[in-house]
Formats: structure tokens, C-alpha cells, sequence
């Protein structure tokens, strides 16, 4: 029950809070060009970030008997704190090339934002990690791996109007479907309701998410996957996660999913025509 109240609660909060800031959220120092050049709010990821550590706190007051207070308390840490490292790089970031660029910045004594997300992410993936995780220092670090690589991913998927968003409800679907529909299963929905509650407007290109957005919707995911997963799928998972993330350090996503026909499909419903 708390799967299906949760995930209704986070669409129609998502949908709601835009249309009451969206004027603030438009302001110029607030918007940016997307891929085809229009500016448009791009820091509208807030919204993600304040339904998933606002109803991450509603869980760990109201649910606690279904909900571990340790996963509800992971949840806001990671909504608000990814948030916060999502928007510095929204708002200020520099172009950094993948993993391999804010690296080859910093020998060059330059730091982007991107690094400050890197590292930063990294350390707060672990703080996270350390509230939910038993069983030793090895599941710790992998469990950690998980959060950070998952908020990585979820922003590498960031290149078109609803990607993000799209790849995100698969996930979802495939986690709430494989656990059960288990009650923690519901902090990963946070993220993703209110993205999917934003995303009519993100298609018609009003709107984006950003990396506030992508950052907590994929953070958020990571932690409801360790919350109701056991120790083999957990590390399927961050197999699954690492190959991908080191993959975009020479793939485009975009030029895959252009390339196949249903993914191409399913990529530009919903979207204007080129």
C-alpha cells in the first residue's frame, strides 16, 4: 500500500510544486540552453530533490512500523545532499568531459564542478552506505558504489527532454516487480514520482531537470535496490552500473539509442518532432 500512495503523492506533488514555482524557477539567472538552443528554467531538479527529502521525512515520521528508519532517514540524506551537489554543477558547472576530463582538470590545477560532484558524491554515497549496510567493510564499499554510480548513470541518461525519467520508471517497475512491492521500495519511488510529475512539461521542452534532478532520482533508486535486494543481485546491480558508467567514457548513449529502432521509439515519445 505504501508503494501506491507514495508513488501517486510524489507525482501529483511534482506536478503541483512546478506549477506554483515555475515563474521563480524561470527567473534568467536560472535558465540555460537545452540541446537545441532554447533557454529554459534548467534548476527545475528542485523539485526532486524537495519531494524526495520532504516525503523521505513524511516516511520516517508516519511509516516507520513498514519503512526501516535507517532507510527513510538514507533516503532524505541522499535527496538533500545530491540535490545540493546537482545544482552547484546545474548552476555553475564547467564543461568536464566524463570521469577522465574533471581528472585531467584537476592535474591541470583546475577544479570543476563536476569534480566537486565526483568526489563529493563518492563521500556522501558512503555516508548513506553506512546507515543502511551490515554485514562488513566489502558490502559497505559495494553498497556505496551503488548509490553514487546509480545518481552517475541516471545523469548520463541526462541528453534529451525525459530520458532520465524513462530509463528511471523501467528501473522501478523492474525493482517494485522483482521485491514484491516492498515497503522500502517506496524511498526509491520518491525521486521518480515526482520526475514522472514534471516530465509532460520536460517532453514539450518547458523545463529541465538537470543534475539536481537525474543526481536524486538515481541516488534515491540505489538506496531502495539496498534496502530490498539481497547480496547476489546487489552485486549484479553494481556490475550492471560500473560497465555502464566506464562505457560512457567511450560510448554515447545518444548515438546507441539513435541507432535502434525501439529505443529511438521510446526515447522521443512524448517529444516534439526534430
Amino acid at each position: 500500500m505504501i508503494v501506491v500512495t507514495t508513488s501517486v503523492l510524489s507525482v501529483l506533488s511534482g506536478a503541483l510544486l512546478w506549477m506554483v514555482f515555475r515563474t521563480p524557477l524561470a527567473t534568467a539567472k536560472l535558465c540555460r540552453p537545452n540541446f537545441r538552443g532554447a533557454v529554459i528554467p534548467a534548476t527545475a531538479g528542485v523539485i526532486v530533490m524537495a519531494v524526495g527529502s520532504c516525503g523521505a521525512l513524511v516516511v520516517l515520521i508516519a511509516a516507520t512500523h513498514s519503512v526501516p528508519v535507517e532507510v527513510a532517514f538514507a533516503g532524505f540524506q541522499a535527496a538533500a545532499g545530491f540535490g545540493v551537489l546537482g545544482l552547484l554543477d546545474d548552476l555553475g558547472g564547467q564543461p568536464g568531459g566524463g570521469f577522465r576530463g574533471h581528472l585531467r582538470a584537476l592535474r591541470q590545477r583546475r577544479v570543476t564542478t563536476g569534480a566537486v560532484k565526483m568526489f563529493g558524491g563518492g563521500i556522501l554515497a558512503l555516508m548513506v552506505a553506512g546507515l543502511i549496510t551490515t554485514g562488513g567493510v566489502v558490502p559497505f564499499l559495494r553498497d556505496g558504489a551503488i548509490i553514487a554510480l546509480a545518481a552517475n548513470l541516471a545523469n548520463l541518461f541526462d541528453r534529451a527532454p525525459g530520458r532520465t525519467t524513462k530509463v528511471a520508471v523501467v528501473a522501478a517497475v523492474a525493482l517494485v516487480a522483482a521485491t514484491g512491492a516492498a515497503a522500502p521500495s517506496a524511498i526509491g519511488l520518491l525521486g521518480v514520482g515526482a520526475a514522472v510529475g514534471v516530465a509532460p512539461w520536460e517532453l514539450r521542452e518547458q523545463l529541465m531537470q538537470g543534475d539536481t534532478g537525474a543526481n536524486v532520482t538515481g541516488a534515491l533508486l540505489g538506496i531502495a535496490a539496498i534496502a530490498t535486494l539481497g547480496n547476489v543481485a546487489l552485486w549484479v546491480i553494481a556490475g550492471i552500473l560500473l560497465g555502464l558508467n566506464l562505457a560512457s567514457e567511450r560510448i554515447s548513449f545518444s548515438k546507441v539509442i539513435d541507432r535502434t529502432a525501439p529505443l529511438r521509439f521510446v526515447d522521443r515519445l512524448g517529444r516534439p518532432a526534430p
